[in-house]
């Protein structure tokens, strides 16, 4: 019998006609990947979830009754789906290092006013508004701020007047860890905000925090699961570490679930550069905030919604202009140059740029990888879309095979066998891997299909005669990043 039957026996006697179903050929053209994000955080106490949980999150509401309000964890999901409500998203909570410490600052009032107004505090980029009234002394001022500030509980800090110098409001970060000191303070932001006359509020910006959660535990309740999106509100060297290391071995062919991390920074060009040289991990991006008053882990947390988002619909497009909703801008005294994001950009640091009208915008995402293992310069590794193309190739390849020779027998090229047969040989599964490629090809993946054709070889393995090997060449498609022209004009 030629036809390779999956369920029906050979051995029938009994009359009856029998069919069976074979799903094998039913799906035609590209697969869709499902993505899956993690956002990975610390709670508060008042959340009703336990820390190490992997859990479902659907909006930024149920985050906060999950991890708290004002948690990092609800703070990063409020970024996330202000951008992304698509994507499938779970999060893993973190309890607070014990050993760690809260990183605190101060607003310190002088002076009494001498008009009303309305004083404009933002922490963390949140806005707090404050009622001044004329004649107000400096004590007032600092204890109706330390109310405003506690009454704001999305703010990732808490208020008290201090007990010795009263016109001294203490700020304390919610969370203990280095992420605190991050936590941008500033009087006014937005043009015509001004501080009532015959005050002034000096700010001591946030310091001191230190003991960043260890994520050992995170990575195991990772386990298996997959997050093709994670978004890291930490770049200390013991994080990104950890991170980078389970991210080398999820990318590995043996895991196959591979997965890209998101974080970001607040500091000068030159300590980004710093931060940069530091790593070399083609599965981490580091974000420049460029002094944007945003917390860094809810910034990290919108550029990831929005790579989530769109990597889905096309992961080579390039993600360049794309707003971050939400995000403040910083000022203008405080944006990076050019020159300076392009060093970054050498440096394995991602960038942002504002526009004519305020908002902030990707410019370039890339990895922290800049070397290979002889410590000279490697670009092949350097932009997002190429991690999350080669993603999608690995995925949709074996998607390939998995489905349409799921139980095949395997021969050499020129056996004899009756065609309904569910055997497959080097050049069938050559054959396979062409029509793959022209899908790829038209999806705008990859190109040069005649290179791909001359250099691929598969062949069935010399020791084990089980296995097919593959070397699949594909030219990847490129990103339009720079145009350059000549203007070479006549009089």
């Amino acid at each position: 019998m030629a036809i390779s039957f999956n369920s029906i026996p050979v051995n029938l006697r009994t009359p009856g006609v029998y069919v069976e179903f074979d799903n094998s050929q039913a799906v035609r053209g590209l697969p869709g990947m499902p993505y899956r994000a993690l956002l990975v955080g610390q709670r508060l106490a008042g959340g009703t979830v336990a820390e190490l949980v992997p859990t479902r999150v659907s909006s930024a509401d149920q985050a906060r009754d999950y991890f708290g309000q004002g948690s990092m964890l609800a703070q990063m999901a409020a970024a996330w789906f202000a951008h992304n409500r698509s994507t499938e998203t779970w999060a893993i909570a973190l309890d607070d290092n014990p050993a760690g410490v809260a990183a605190t600052g101060t607003l310190t009032v002088t002076g009494t006013a001498t008009e009303a107004g309305t004083l404009n505090l933002y922490v963390g980029g949140g806005r707090v508004q404050v009622a001044v009234a004329s004649g107000d002394s400096q004590d007032a001022v600092a204890a109706a701020i330390a109310s405003a500030i506690g009454a704001a509980a999305d703010l990732p800090a808490s208020a008290a007047v201090d007990g010795v110098n009263t016109n001294q409001v203490n700020l304390t970060a919610r969370h203990k860890g280095e992420a605190g000191n991050d936590i941008d303070l500033r009087v006014s932001y937005y043009q015509g905000e001004q501080v009532p006359a015959g005050l002034t509020v000096a700010v001591g910006a946030m310091s001191g925090g230190s003991g960043n959660p260890d994520l050992s535990g995170l990575i195991t309740a990772m386990g298996d699961e997959w997050y093709n999106v994670i978004v890291l509100p930490y770049t200390d060297a013991a994080s990104l570490t950890a991170m980078e290391t389970e991210l080398e071995d999820r990318w590995g062919p043996m895991r196959a679930i591979e997965g890209h991390a998101f974080a970001a920074a607040a500091g000068t060009q030159a300590a980004m550069s710093a931060l940069g040289d530091s790593r070399n991990s083609p599965h981490v991006s580091i974000v420049a905030t460029g002094g944007s008053p945003t917390l860094t882990w809810s910034y990290a947390a919108a550029v990831a919604a929005v790579v989530a988002y769109h990597a889905n619909i096309d992961p080579a497009r390039p993600f360049q202009t794309l707003p971050l909703a939400g995000v403040l801008a910083p000022a203008e005294a405080d944006r990076f140059t050019q020159q300076e994001r392009n060093l970054l950009l050498y440096d394995g640091i991602s960038t942002t740029v504002v526009d004519a009208g305020g908002r902030v915008l990707i410019e370039r995402l890339i990895t922290t990888y800049t070397q290979n293992a002889f410590g000279t310069e490697d670009p092949s590794y350097l932009d997002v879309n190429t991690l999350l193309t080669l993603g999608y190739l690995r995925y949709s390849f074996r998607a390939r095979f998995a489905q349409k020779y799921p139980r095949h027998k395997l021969a050499d090229d020129g056996t004899r066998f009756g065609a309904g047969q569910a055997i497959l040989t080097p050049k069938i599964a050559k054959a396979e891997c062409f029509a793959l490629f022209r899908q790829w090809e038209d999806a705008g993946l990859v190109e040069n299909f005649d290179d791909f054709k001359a250099n691929i070889i598969v062949e069935r393995n010399a020791t084990d005669p089980n296995r097919l090997d593959f070397v699949l060449p594909p030219d990847l498609i490129n990103q339009l990043r720079v145009t350059a022209a000549q203007i070479a004009f006549r009089l």
